[in-house]
């Protein structure tokens, strides 16, 4: 379980094609400090297991399914990418509670620069659209962020200078991806209410 509260900006230094997925290297100091094999690092909100650590960088394997339903697949050396450590039990919740499990995929529509703040633009998938309400908590590449305007097939939000200065939404520009995970009680509620039938991924837990 993350928080959406980004730890570093890393940098992916080296992506192996494998065939059916792909391992990648990514380099950051600051998550690896005490990393362990088989523990969990959120790459631009996608939850990964670590494969190897070592000299501040670690590696994980990402499967076909992450890579055909995450923007992880646009990666290559020298993209920047958000990175957390999962949230320790006991600590404090500083965004929302965030599984690493992407929903879907949107594109960064526009920018709105304004003197201490900016607000993005982001396409919203149809199918995600009942989950994403003004006020509420959306994470984009892994950032815990608060809905300005939820539309039927956009949304915005409004970023502060340290975000735009410590994560990727500092760099995307119109027209690249970003990863979209919902929030999973609005999910859970609405399967509980009888809303819609279960994913079998969903039914399977």
């Amino acid at each position: 379980m993350f928080t959406g509260i980004v730890e570093e900006l890393g940098e992916i230094t080296a992506v192996e094609d494998l065939g059916d997925a792909s391992r990648f290297t990514v380099r950051g100091p600051v998550v690896t400090e005490d990393a362990k094999h088989g523990d969990s690092i959120a790459v631009n909100g996608v939850c990964l297991t670590v494969v190897e650590f070592g000299d501040g960088a670690f590696t994980a394997d990402v499967m076909a399914e992450t890579l055909d339903r995450s923007s992880l697949g646009a990666l290559a050396p020298g993209s920047r990418v958000n990175l957390e450590r999962p949230m320790a039990l006991g600590g404090r919740l500083g965004g929302h509670l965030v599984q690493g499990h992407v929903d879907g995929t949107g594109t960064v529509l526009a920018r709105e620069p304004a003197e201490h703040w900016e607000i993005v633009k982001v396409a919203l998938p149809a199918e995600l659209a009942r989950y994403v309400v003004e006020k509420g908590s959306i994470t984009v590449d892994g950032i815990s962020l608060t809905v300005v305007e939820a539309a039927a097939d956009w949304f915005t939000v409004s970023l502060i200078p340290t975000t735009l200065a410590l994560t990727t939404l500092g760099i995307k520009q119109p027209g690249d991806p970003v990863n979209l995970e919902v929030d999973v009680i609005a999910k859970y509620v609405e399967r509980m209410l009888g809303g819609r039938d279960a994913t079998p991924e969903e039914a399977a837990g």
